[in-house]
C-alpha cells in the first residue's frame, strides 16, 4: 500500500473536492493523528486558536 500524502494546509473550495482537500480527509476519516480542520485550514489539535489568530 502506498504512503498517503498529507492534506493541503488550506481548502481551495473547488467543486468537486480535490484529492488532498482537508475537508475531504476529515469526512473520510483519513486525517493524520493530531490534526483537525478549523475554518477550512488544517491545524494541529492543540494549536488551533493560535494558528487562526485568536487570543487563547
Amino acid at each position: 500500500m502506498a504512503k498517503q500524502r498529507m492534506p493541503k494546509k488550506k481548502c481551495c473550495v473547488d467543486k468537486p473536492r480535490c484529492g488532498r482537500c482537508p475537508l475531504r480527509a476529515l469526512a473520510e476519516g483519513t486525517l493524520p493523528p493530531g490534526y483537525t480542520v478549523k475554518k477550512r485550514r488544517l491545524v494541529k489539535v492543540g494549536k488551533a486558536d493560535k494558528v487562526l489568530g485568536r487570543a487563547a
